[in-house]
């Protein structure tokens, strides 16, 4: 506890608060001041300047509630924010004011938009619409929007798919391939942690540099603030590894701060990448268990696929130092010396498909497209650099497309209206619906939160599961055993809104499968969850009730 009171997070966040109460204070004097010298000045007239000052007052808040209730954004904020205005009168304006947009600084859309147009101009697309529709069919659809609404999130073919259910898993392979990289070490996390997953990646990340490898790592301020000191980009970049924060958190009073890097990329030689939720801290990996089984997931690619993954990283690294640089030299090429490393556990009898493809020299591309199926990783971030909440797009779009079923993973639900009729629509289409969440939470808010959806969901034909062995914060969505998107989107509003997030839609992929085995598994070590156990006692409900009106602003 004492550490949590004297951290870092904490003295910045107080400051913020003693700042923002400063310059409220001050223009507090102000007016008196102002008061003080009229009243001394016209004795009679304080009465009146009082009420002016009232009435002007009251016209500034009519103004705001006018504003916050025909803004464009999310209906949810609107509620929160014109209860914030009326019950605090200015104050409440000038909070409104200053944090209701979440927008990033000017400069910083500046910026995005030039290495956002590099991007568009790189991202090549390589397969026809008329091919797309004939062998997606109606998922088709759910492809080519999520495309025109970023034009980087290219749909791609000739990539390889494993999924990982488990951190152990993952970091195993995560090591491997590093261990292979020729050129470059891309890597973009929300938290990393001191221990024994972050020992042995540093180690390999830091011989990596020795040997000549381009190794870059950027890692969210926020996200990894009590994890390690706030200079320890810089013992990084003397290791030979080329470290940023993103989005330091500093004393001033920004609403930019909610804007996190909730990312988790790993691109290595423009060939190999991995997204999922896991983070570069121990209890991913299960070294540590302060909530039991710590469930988390991840996808790798290999191949064309991953040429989206390394667009998404360099524009936000550049975005972060505030350069500009060419990105073509980073982009997928193909490699046969990657296919012949890989092609050793295919021999193993693991892909035999591959192995036959490498024998033969020339035959690259028909090795590269030992997974049949489509790929398309895209990312999201905060308005106006993201045009739409492209996370929640691609998840409904899921929901409103599936004739089956559709099965979901999140640490947290708190979620939206459009998002609440996505899932009961679906499910009252026929369409079997069930969402797995955690029996053991992080945080109880967010917890008391989430259960406080159940009710309504269950009712709406929604199977809801609570993954008893622990905590699960995998983000995944599986439907009709053709389609499934693995990445870091949460069904929450920081997710939706705030962030800067990626996902991998794929469509008849070896991953899919691998997901519907998982999906499988847990839904047997979960609870299913009725509307009796969606009844909580009145204080406990009202208790959520108020926290969820507030929850869009956070």
């Amino acid at each position: 506890m004492l550490k949590k009171i004297f951290s870092r997070f904490s003295f910045v966040a107080l400051t913020i608060f003693m700042l923002f109460l400063l310059f409220f204070a001050l223009l507090v004097l102000v007016v008196l001041l102002f008061e003080l010298v009229l009243a001394v000045e016209f004795p009679n007239a304080v009465r009146y300047i009082n009420v002016g000052l009232s009435v002007f007052a009251w016209i500034v808040v009519f103004i705001a509630v006018l504003h916050a209730a025909n803004r464009d954004m999310v209906p949810e904020t609107k509620i929160p924010w014109i209860l914030c205005i009326v019950g605090l009168n200015v104050f409440g304006v000038f909070i409104y004011a200053m944090f209701s947009g979440h927008r990033p600084l000017r400069k910083d859309r500046r910026l995005y938009r030039a290495l956002y147009g590099q991007s568009v101009s790189l991202s090549e697309r390589t397969v026809e619409k008329e091919e797309l529709q004939t062998k997606m069919g109606h998922w088709a659809a759910v492809s080519e929007s999520l495309n025109t609404v970023n034009p980087t999130a290219v749909i791609h073919t000739n990539t390889r798919t494993e999924y990982y259910p488990s951190g152990e898993l993952f970091f195993e392979q995560l090591l491997l391939d590093i261990g292979k990289a020729k050129k470059f070490i891309f890597m973009e996390y929300f938290i990393i942690g001191r221990g024994q997953l972050w020992t042995r990646l540093l180690a390999a990340l830091e011989a990596k540099a020795q040997e000549g490898v381009e190794v870059r790592l950027m890692y969210d301020d926020v996200g990894s603030m009590s994890r390690v000191h706030f200079r320890y980009h810089k013992s990084l970049q003397k290791k030979g590894i080329k470290c940023l924060k993103f989005n330091p958190f500093v004393p001033v009073v920004t609403s930019i701060h909610n804007n996190r890097d909730h990312r988790k990329i790993t691109v290595i030689d423009g060939v190999v990448g991995f997204t999922g939720g896991l983070n570069l801290a121990d209890e991913y990996i299960n070294v540590t268990h302060p909530l039991g089984y710590w469930k988390d997931t991840a996808v790798r690619l290999e191949g064309e696929g991953v040429q989206n993954l390394t667009l998404m990283f360099l524009q936000l690294y550049d975005m972060q130092r505030r350069k500009t640089e060419d990105f073509s030299p980073y982009l997928y090429a193909p490699n046969a010396e990657w296919l012949s490393q890989n092609a050793e556990s295919a021999e193993a009898g693991e892909n035999a498909e591959t192995a036959e493809a490498v024998e033969n020299a020339e035959a690259v591309e028909t090795a590269e497209a030992a997974d049949e199926g489509f790929v398309q990783a895209y990312g999201d971030g905060p308005y106006p650099l993201y045009d739409r909440h492209l996370g929640e797009d691609v998840y409904i779009n899921i929901l409103n497309a599936a004739n089956k079923y559709v099965y979901i993973t999140t640490p947290y639900l708190i979620i939206d209206y459009r998002m609440r009729e996505a899932l009961v629509l679906a499910a009252k289409r026929g369409v079997d619906v069930r969402i797995i969440t955690p029996f053991i939470p992080d945080k109880k808010i967010a917890f008391s939160l989430t259960r406080s959806n159940y009710l309504a969901l269950i009712r709406g034909g929604v199977k809801i599961y609570e993954y008893t062995p622990g905590f699960i914060h995998a983000k995944s969505f599986l439907a009709d055993d053709e389609v499934a998107t693995v990445g870091t989107i949460n069904l929450d509003y920081r997710s939706f809104l705030f962030h800067f997030e990626d996902g991998v839609f794929m469509y008849g992929t070896k991953a899919v499968g691998q997901l519907k085995e998982d999906f499988e598994a847990m839904f047997a070590a979960s609870a299913l969850q009725s509307e009796e156990d969606a009844k909580h006692n009145v204080v406990s409900r009202l208790i959520a009730e108020i926290a969820k009106i507030f929850a869009p602003l956070f």
